[in-house]
């Protein structure tokens, strides 16, 4: 990402605002709002952890494992993705991905048993992995506007997901923690048949995936940096979204309230903030900055009281949806690798902390006591922003990274890829 100062380029992200970027294809928009429901899945059941635990009758770190399998699936499924999408295609690999989401997230919602359900999560794991890998890449390939865009509309399905799933699952969890699930399936079903009216098929890329390139494409060292610093990022994000609907301990629809706060918040710092403060201070300053914000956040959530936890909370959505924006960015366009293939390699490192803090946290507090995870997790945050700083170099160079801007003659900053 490089800058300038010469006025808008075309085809630039923001050359003519909001416009330009909401001027897309349909395939665009039909795989950006199927992108929403499967990012809805994951703080899906946030609001009704409580109440799975009980209809259940399973204990706290047992739930927690609906999120370990579902992110364990998705971390191997990404060795997985671009083999099969460069083989069948983009168009089949997303309705693949879609198809497994509806069967197993309405099985998920017959369960009788926490086992069952945790196995239901992992196929839906599996599927979402195929879907949202392939997504990302679908929405750079067709985006009107370039690459800058096309990041901004995922972030922006991102954004919305994660706030829509918990007002979701509280909405419909209220009734009974069964019923996400099902709305979850009818949505992915509409997505599904969205995909298949207005997608056509993508071509193919000239030489077919291995399982092995995403690990091969690990050994950029930029690449891997990141993918490093993303791991204990997402070790402190995953504790937020799932250990601390256990700590705030409320019903669904406050709990369902305060993460549908989290996630606007997360959605608006991840389009709108995130690329003002690139533009001024640089990605890597952006992101240690925020990573050490969160870090201090979680610290407070942790030690505060009920009121201090719910606003540190929605506050933390602030600091992850700036993050989301950097990282996705370096991912992208750190190395030389297929973006694809960059983003599976990058994506199989930093799903493994998503799948592993669901399952420590309640661990960790059993063993010590509810504020040990988040001072665990505000550490994995500082380590995310150590790796920064001492990979700075490698980031910044292999990153084109851009000096900060504080003025242009014309007040607009572009962004060129």
């Amino acid at each position: 990402m490089i800058n300038s100062t010469e006025g808008p380029a075309e085809g630039d992200a923001f050359d003519t605002g909001a416009g330009g970027l909401l001027r897309q294809p349909r395939a665009v928009w039909a795989t950006a709002g199927a992108s929403v429901v499967a990012f809805m899945g994951i703080g899906l059941v946030d609001p009704i952890l409580p109440s799975i635990a009980q209809g259940l009758d399973a204990t706290a770190g047992q739930v927690s494992l609906l999120f370990t399998s579902y992110f364990l699936i998705t971390a191997v499924a990404m060795l997985v993705t671009g083999f099969v999408s460069s083989r069948i295609g983009g168009r089949k690999t997303l309705l693949l991905g879609l198809a497994l989401v509806v069967v197993f997230a309405g099985l998920a919602g017959t369960s009788g048993s926490v086992g069952e359900l945790v196995g239901f999560r992992a196929g839906w794991g599996l599927g979402n992995a195929l879907f949202v890998s392939t997504a990302l890449a679908v929405i750079v390939g067709a985006a009107a506007g370039g690459s800058a865009a096309a990041i901004l509309l995922y972030e922006s399905a991102l954004g919305l997901g994660m706030a829509c799933g918990p007002l979701l699952g509280a909405l419909l969890g209220n009734a009974s923690w069964r019923y996400p699930f099902f709305g979850t399936a009818f949505l992915m079903a509409i997505g599904f048949l969205c995909i298949t009216a207005f997608l056509k098929e993508q071509p193919k890329p000239a030489r077919k995936t291995s399982l092995l390139d995403p690990l091969r494409a690990l050994g950029h060292g930029g690449l891997a940096s990141a993918a490093t610093s993303a791991f204990f990022y997402n070790y402190t994000f995953f504790t937020v979204l799932a250990f601390t609907p256990f700590v705030l301990n409320m019903t669904p629809y406050k709990s369902g309230a305060v993460f549908f706060c989290w996630g606007v918040l997360l959605a608006v710092f991840s389009v709108i903030v995130a690329p003002r403060m690139q533009a001024r201070f640089g990605s890597l300053k952006v992101l240690g900055g925020s990573l050490v914000l969160l870090a201090a956040d979680v610290l407070v959530l942790g030690y505060g009281d009920h009121t201090t936890a719910v606003v540190c909370t929605i506050l933390s959505g602030a600091f992850i949806g700036v993050n989301n924006t950097v990282y996705t960015e370096l991912a992208l366009g750190i190395s030389d690798a297929p973006r694809p293939v960059a983003s599976a390699g990058y994506n199989f490192v930093r799903w493994f902390a998503a799948a592993a803090a669901p399952y420590f946290a309640p661990k960790i507090e059993e063993w010590s006591n509810i504020r040990v995870p988040f001072v665990v997790a505000g550490i994995t945050a500082l380590l995310g922003a150590a790796v920064v700083f001492v990979r700075r170099d490698a980031l910044t160079h292999e990153a084109e990274e851009p000096e900060p801007v504080h003025a242009t003659e014309d007040g607009v900053t572009v962004f060129a890829n």
